[in-house]
């Protein structure tokens, strides 16, 4: 025979993952500084300039 289990500790358990990662998303994108947030963006619209300009025209 299982064991019985605790509804109540299981969905407390269950949020408190879900909110743990939340809080990672959050301080990935809220815990940088805006300077390298503002790279970040440059570098990738730079790169996909660069792409767009190497695709050839068909």
């Amino acid at each position: 025979m299982t064991k019985p289990i605790n509804l109540k500790q299981v969905r407390k358990r269950k949020a408190r993952r879900e909110k743990a990662k939340k809080a990672e998303a959050n301080r990935l994108l809220h815990g940088q500084p805006k300077a390298v947030t503002d790279l970040a963006k440059a570098r990738a619209a730079k790169a996909a300039r660069e792409l767009d300009g190497k695709k050839l025209e068909s």
